[in-house]
């Protein structure tokens, strides 16, 4: 992600003026504590396949001629074709449906460790959970982005489904089993019935951890923290702006801090009561946005506004200036 060392502050008002002190984090050269080795291990663990899935997803094809010539023809040819070629796509499909379950497990713990006490401490002591979970954020984004170009998902398993409900999968395996098959359908169809499942996972669990223990206060702080210091990273590396900028930046890590900027806005503003966009938000929106479009890249900067515009919850309230609502119907950079 080339060089992401950056001093940030965890609040900022709206001017963008510093009102706290520094806080110091290497997203690069980070290394695991003993605690995090013992405690975090499996964490560490089920975050690894991120990269395997995302390529999994954008390659995927699909399996729409079959389908089609085993609806418009049917035979037991065309569909036993059909058939084999929706299975092991399908399995693609649970593949990242589990990965979201995995999430659900995982997530909870790194917000115990960064989120539960001081926040600035947990952050510089736990460098390591708290590039994780920025990459966590950063896989929600292009997961999500990747899921809503890919339309075959819901076509295959829609026939999948189909073929549960004749009977398909009881022809091959006990009785017991295709009922477990069948709810675990259920779920995985649910879980792809939304635009943006992944971001819908993340911010349950987030919503959830805030409920249990009531640190809805910590959390946004560490949200807030997340956006300031990615949006500050992304505009200093323009050439107009070398003030700040702490070594070289590649563009890869500018479109990097842009994604999980987004992604942190967008469970803030889920989680706290006042929402991201008021006067009073430690998040500088205008800066964000504008951050977007003059740093985002051709292939992100649409995604980008479109997910501030249509997954947040208090982008349309009366509270939000005119000009933040202006910025973002600006779609171009």
């Amino acid at each position: 992600m080339g060089n992401f060392l950056s001093q940030f502050n965890v609040l900022v008002n709206r001017d963008g003026d510093s009102n706290v002190p520094d806080v110091q984090l290497d997203f690069e050269n980070s290394q695991l504590t003993d605690d995090d080795t013992a405690s975090y291990s499996h964490v560490l663990h089920m975050l690894e396949p991120t990269a395997d899935l995302l390529e999994l997803l954008r390659t995927y094809e699909g399996c729409g001629d079959y389908i089609r010539q085993a609806i418009g023809s049917p035979s037991p040819e065309t569909e036993a074709e059909a058939w084999n070629h929706v299975r092991p796509a399908v399995a693609k499909l649970k593949m990242f449906y589990k990965y979201s379950t995995s999430i659900e497990n995982c997530l909870p713990q790194i917000l115990q460790t960064l989120c539960i006490g001081d926040v600035n401490k947990n952050l510089e002591r736990h460098q390591t959970l708290t590039r994780i979970l920025c990459q966590l954020l950063d896989f929600v984004f292009e997961f999500d982005s990747l899921k809503m170009k890919t339309p075959q998902i819901q076509n295959d398993f829609s026939y999948y489904r189909r073929c549960l409900s004749r009977g398909k999968l009881a022809n091959e395996v006990d009785l017991k089993s295709a009922m477990n098959e069948d709810e675990l359908a259920n779920q995985v169809s649910m879980f792809y019935a939304y635009p943006t499942p992944m971001l819908k996972t993340v911010t349950e669990v987030t919503t959830q951890f805030v409920a249990r223990h009531g640190v809805g206060r910590s959390v946004s702080e560490c949200l807030a923290t997340l956006a300031s210091v990615c949006s500050n990273t992304a505009t200093n590396s323009g050439s107009n702006n070398k003030k700040k900028q702490v070594g070289p930046q590649r563009p890869e890590t500018t479109a990097f801090c842009l994604r999980v900027m987004v992604i942190s806005i967008i469970i803030y503003d889920h989680i706290d009561p006042q929402g991201a966009f008021t006067k009073s938000s430690p998040i500088n929106i205008k800066a964000s946005i504008k951050a977007i479009h003059s740093h985002g890249n051709a292939n992100d900067t649409p995604n980008l506004i479109s997910a501030l515009k249509y997954n947040t919850k208090h982008m349309n309230d009366p509270s939000t200036p005119k000009s933040v609502k202006a910025l973002l119907a600006n779609n171009a950079s």
